[in-house]
């Protein structure tokens, strides 16, 4: 065993003591974390304006603070972008993290001096927890990749902004840096394609040992691995046993990603977003990801399903239930205030609190009053592909409220194979009595002939990339939405088709 990793490990042990520290102690942390977070930004406009030193107690809170996602934050948020100081937290941001907006255009979330450490923090304890979890740390000897967004920054009114995955670039390690790939220059390649390309060479004669991205972009750099070098990625990487990930749900693409290594791997989820570092996985055999209750944030949980109530309840953390759908609600020590980060989780476990992300409370299907999230057809999507043997590469759910005729409308599924079900018509069974197992009002309107069963549209080979390419959104942190209740992506797939 090398120094480094022996280190690595006593280093694990002491980290892992800390967090278990506060984990045991969720309530009086969050309620720590609450009174600090008033307490420093009392005297900013947005806490004068919320009338923050009246504020005692989460109720009071409620009262004064009410739930907002960016759009209605916005007025502040410009404030802040125009140069102006103690805004939304004392002082000015130390970056603003650009991400691509929807009615209100370009996003600038502020990262601060007390909210960026925490970023950094939580993906360095992931990757301890694992060793402390498993008593693997081998790999830090190897070579780590990480695909992320260029680190190349822009400057506003005094403050840098660029991706959030490019802003991290700056604050690895120095113990990581010469483990770390791709080179600085490769990394600020704009052209996704023309990055993943400079990736593989630079990568391909390494020993690496871990890597790290979103799920189908690592898909496009492992396929142009094997297309280089006619090897299964296991074989071109034999120390290759830690793969980390965020953003999507990694088990649609399990299987296909175990075919393309050649063998299983261990695996780290993590939940990053430009607005905190939430949770990530701690254990490699339980469910669900540790929920970050000492990283500057406290949560509030709206049930998904009362979210459009005139006033629904926002609940703290004691008061949660295991399997509900939540809309997790944040303040932090970037200065955002009982915000709205548009993501529907659900808790596994509250001793301690670990979750899931099922969704978004903007990404659904309920065309009919259905209300299909993405966790449910995530799930029905691995029923069928553990059933029948199929490898996909990418999926995405939308209604057809006007079919042709007479038929009643359904659900279309558009599906890129890497290896199709011998028979595509009891894969589309599959998938169907998932979801109606799980959803009752699904089945509902099956069993009542309101809808009919789910139809399944095949998508070329590299059709998704095509798509997201058209919308200028192909690599980086990109996502493509798991469902949608209009068909606006489902008219242009069908046009690739």
């Amino acid at each position: 065993m090398s120094i480094k990793s022996l280190a690595a490990k006593i280093f694990a042990s002491h980290i892992r003591k800390k967090i278990n520290k506060w984990a045991e102690n969720p309530h009086d942390t969050q309620h720590k974390v609450f009174n600090e977070l008033i307490k420093k930004a009392r005297d900013t406009k947005f806490g004068r304006d919320h009338d923050f030193s009246n504020i005692k107690t989460h109720q009071e809170f409620v009262q004064k603070v009410p739930v907002r996602d960016y759009e209605e934050l916005k007025d502040y948020v410009d404030l802040m972008v125009a140069g102006k100081e103690d805004i939304l937290w004392p002082g000015k941001p130390l970056y603003y993290a650009k991400t691509s907006g929807t009615t209100s255009g370009a996003k600038y979330i502020p990262l601060t001096r007390e909210s960026m450490p925490t970023h950094i923090n939580a993906a360095r304890n992931a990757i301890l927890c694992y060793i402390a979890d498993t008593g693997k740390s081998k790999f830090v000897d190897g070579k780590m990749i990480f695909l992320q967004g260029s680190p190349e920054l822009e400057e506003k009114n005094g403050v840098k902004l660029g991706r959030l995955s490019g802003i991290v670039a700056h604050y690895v390690p120095a113990y990581l840096q010469k483990n770390r790939m791709p080179s600085w220059e490769t990394n600020c390649i704009e052209d996704w394609e023309t990055k993943v390309d400079a990736i593989v060479e630079e990568t391909v004669q390494e020993d690496m040992s871990v890597i790290s991205g979103i799920p189908s972009w690592v898909q496009m750099y492992f396929e142009r691995l094997i297309d280089k070098t006619g090897k299964k990625v296991g074989d071109i990487f034999p120390n290759f046993n830690l793969f980390i990930y965020g953003g999507v749900n990694y088990e649609p693409y399990r299987s296909k990603f175990e075919t393309l290594i050649g063998r299983k791997v261990d695996s780290i989820e993590l939940y990053p977003a430009s607005e905190g570092f939430f949770a990530f996985q701690d254990k490699q055999d339980v469910k669900g990801m540790l929920l970050q209750l000492d990283s500057g944030m406290f949560y509030e949980f709206i049930k998904a399903d009362e979210f459009y109530e005139q006033e629904p309840k926002r609940l703290l953390l004691r008061e949660v239930e295991i399997g509900v759908n939540y809309v997790m609600i944040i303040s932090s020590s970037a200065g955002l205030w009982a915000y709205n980060i548009g993501d529907t989780i659900q808790f596994t476990s509250v001793n301690p609190y670990r979750v899931i992300v099922s969704g978004r409370i903007k990404h659904f299907i309920s065309a009919f009053g259905e209300h299909v999230i993405a966790k449910e057809v995530e799930e029905a999507m691995q029923d069928a592909v553990a059933e029948t043997g199929a490898e996909i590469s990418e999926f995405t759910v939308a209604p057809q409220i006007n079919p042709e005729g007479e038929q009643l409308p359904f659900h279309e599924w558009f599906i890129e194979f890497e290896q199709e079900p011998e028979d595509l018509n009891r894969f589309a069974e599959i998938i169907d009595s998932s979801l109606q197992r799980q959803n009752s009002y699904y089945q509902d309107l099956i069993k009542g002939h309101v809808l009919q069963r789910l139809k399944i549209a095949k998508v070329p080979r590299n059709g998704f990339q095509d798509y997201m390419k058209s919308i200028g959104k192909l690599g980086g942190q990109n996502k493509l939405p798991r469902l949608s209740n209009d068909r606006k992506i489902a008219d242009q797939l069908k046009e690739i088709i």
